[in-house]
């Protein structure tokens, strides 16, 4: 029998101690070297008025071996089994993975731990509990919980709301329990993308991070707790409704996977191992990501078979790959009030079917794709006067509208084989080449029969992107759900994309961007260029700010190019052949966000993965206090290579404020990644909310 497992890889090693019967985490993060110290030299002391044994936080923590914080598992036999004991009782260890069985033979109840250290340094968790009893057990709650060291004093999360998704904020870490709960039916706009904590004053290039993500698309919890002794853990997992898993007996629950990561170089080294995974995925997108024009902001609502076919040419003549047809084309959609669930092409508005409009797309090379909102029902509609029950929420009542919506009960297997039906047609009659799946509003009250049912609803939501997919398995699907609401690795495990958020707003993109990105590599971050005045925000940015800030994800247009003529219209085309030559470089290098030391401005870029080349951006996002704009230092450059820098792309003298340029923007510069790391590059006096694009390329 072991007694002790330790696994290691990519800098980052586990080391759990399985000599008693409760195993516990004495180690995540740093690596520790190929030869495992002893778990048992990290048992601690005994204090005056403690329990007879020394705490310690369990694999999963419980109040019958001491532990005074959460519990991971909460739950009851009708009130009885309410504190379980568990023991080790099943133990399987590779070199990356090892699984565990826990059981309490009185209370008849097991919980099945897998933890798996990814080649790429990422720490997967999951736990499954089974009532092994003779009568039912409701689960309350099953968290994933992780033990982070002392010297881990600040804790980052993320919050925003719609248009503003992932801001964010960060507080020390003092005794007691901070929590983030998130009751949306969804993941939410002010869900936050991972829970951390990290050594005093971490930045995205320095300190010591531990960060958890939870892979669920429903209701969740993220936390962070440190008890009077000192012992500090990350917790996230489902937020159960009550009565919402009752294991009846031989039944079972899953928790969500726990993506969890640890860094010695600030929180790059964290999206380094999240984007590492996600790229290693079997499924991840491996053809270049076609740049995309989508409708929505060029017509709304006003769908007109000539009006589309001459935005679909515009496109195809500056360079478009991808052309989406968005809201409007269904049953009596005119506007946001009707016809949600009606998913049928609305012979009113298209008489011959979509396959007119699909006809140009094709033969201009594009592929089609088409919006969809499965989820979601008008109460003004066929299905829903036909079918009043579909509608989820409690007994007897309607829930609260939001944007005269509501959510359709795909837990009913009705309802389910409906919406799957017409996916199923609209994709075999229709040359279709990705759906844009929409989700677009809070559900407080999902209900089913009489029982709440977030957790079923998120299952069904699940089953039924699997069942599109195996059915037709060329389709992309973007997961969209007001924009960056519903941006988790749950989602992602059955899309292609997400759409970061609504807004199209350069200045609030760059927030929002980066911090998506913290988990979701680029090329699955959908990023657009607007028209000059944003509709969310009512701001006005040139296009080249709009265009370098949409470059660094997954490019595309929602505007109407058709006015767009002249030099304007080539700076565009400017814009997407460069996105198409980059695209390679963007989709698979590294991301660097370097630790500028002026807040007005923020830098960003790649470096591809052999050094040979990287693409950075500088970007202003206010007036500055300084003068002259402290210098640039570059990161993750091959410190003895020389690099040959360029702007991208040229800079218009409408965007400066300097008499002279820096040097190296008008004349042939050449240096080490050492001096551009250590002593940097002067960068122009730019206006506020303007950008560049630095390029380098290694000499051989």
């Amino acid at each position: 029998m072991h007694s002790q497992i330790y696994l290691r890889a990519a800098g980052t090693s586990l080391l759990i101690d399985v000599s008693n019967d409760d195993p516990r985490i004495v180690h995540w993060g740093a690596d520790l070297g190929p030869t495992a110290p002893s778990a048992s030299m990290f048992g601690g002391p005994i204090p005056y008025s403690m329990f007879d044994i020394p705490l310690s936080v369990g694999v999963v923590p419980q109040a019958a071996r001491g532990w005074r914080g959460r519990p991971g598992l909460r739950g009851s036999r009708d009130g009885r089994a309410y504190s379980a004991l568990f023991t080790l009782r099943g133990l399987d260890a590779t070199a990356h993975r090892c699984t565990m069985r826990l059981e309490d033979r009185d209370a008849a109840l097991a919980v099945d731990v897998t933890l798996e250290l990814d080649e790429s340094g990422l720490l997967i968790v999951q736990e499954r509990v089974t009532n092994l009893g003779a009568h039912p057990y409701a689960v309350d709650a099953l968290s994933i919980v992780l033990p982070v060291p002392n010297q881990a004093t600040e804790a980052l999360d993320l919050t925003g709301r719609w248009s503003g998704e992932k801001h964010p904020q960060r507080r020390t870490i003092d005794q007691g329990t901070w929590l983030r709960s998130a009751r949306h039916g969804r993941t939410g706009h002010d869900s936050t993308l991972v829970v951390a904590a990290g050594s005093g004053g971490f930045t995205s290039r320095s300190g010591e991070v531990w960060a958890a993500h939870l892979g669920w698309s429903g209701n969740h919890e993220s936390y962070i707790e440190r008890l009077p002794s000192g012992e500090a853990v990350v917790g996230v997992g489902e937020l159960l409704d009550s009565g919402e898993v009752v294991l009846q007996p031989g039944e079972s629950y899953d928790s969500p996977p726990t993506y969890a990561a640890y860094s010695a170089a600030g929180l790059d080294g964290v999206s380094d191992r999240f984007h590492d995974w996600m790229r290693r995925r079997t499924g991840h997108p491996s053809t270049p990501r076609p740049v995309i024009l989508n409708t929505w902001e060029a017509v709304y609502f006003t769908h007109d078979l000539d009006t589309l076919t001459a935005l679909a040419d515009s496109a195809a003549e500056l360079g478009v790959e991808r052309f989406v047809l968005d809201d409007g084309w269904f049953l009596g959609r005119r506007d946001d009030s009707a016809g949600l669930g009606d998913w049928y092409v609305d012979p009113v508005v298209w008489p011959n079917g979509l396959s007119p409009l699909i006809e140009v797309v094709r033969a201009h090379e594009m592929e089609f794709g088409l919006w969809v909102e499965p989820e979601m029902i008008n109460q003004n509609s066929i299905v829903a006067r036909e079918h009043p029950d579909w509608i989820s929420g409690p007994s007897g009542r309607t829930s609260l509208e939001w944007r005269n919506q509501q959510v359709l009960d795909l837990v009913n297997p009705e309802a389910w084989q409906y919406v799957y039906q017409r996916l199923d047609a609209l994709l075999t009659e229709n040359r279709i080449d990705c759906l844009k799946w929409d989700q677009n509003r809070d559900q407080l009250e999902l209900g089913h029969g009489g029982r709440a049912s977030t957790h079923e609803q998120t299952q069904a939501v699940y089953r039924l992107l699997d069942a599109v997919r195996s059915a037709h398995p060329s389709v992309e699907i973007e997961s969209c759900s007001s924009g960056g609401a519903r941006v988790d690795l749950g989602i992602l495990a059955r899309t292609d994309r997400v759409w970061a958020s609504d807004t199209n707003d350069a200045l609030e993109r760059q927030t929002i961007q980066r911090w998506t990105q913290l988990v979701i590599p680029p090329e699955l971050v959908g990023c657009h260029v607007g028209p000059p005045v944003s509709h969310t925000t009512g701001r006005t940015h040139d296009l080249a700010f709009r265009a370098i800030t949409a470059m660094f994800g997954h490019f595309g247009l929602e505007w109407d190019i058709r006015s767009v003529s002249g030099d304007e219209r080539d700076e565009l085309r400017r814009y997407i052949a460069f996105y198409k030559d980059r695209r390679g470089l963007i989709h698979s290098g590294r991301m660097f966000r370097l630790d500028y030391p002026d807040p007005s401005a923020t830098a960003y870029g790649v470096v591809a993965r052999d050094g040979s080349e990287a693409l950075f951006v500088w970007a202003t996002l206010a007036a500055s206090r300084f003068e002259v704009p402290p210098r640039l230092r570059f990161d993750g450059l091959g410190p003895d290579r020389l690099y040959r820098l360029e702007l991208g792309l040229p800079l218009a003298a409408a965007h400066v404020t300097q008499r002279v340029a820096p040097a190296w923007m008008n004349e042939e510069t050449i240096a080490s990644g050492r001096t551009l790391a250590e002593v940097g590059l002067p960068m122009p006096l730019l206006n506020p909310e303007h950008a560049i694009l630095i390029s380098l390329t290694a000499i051989p």
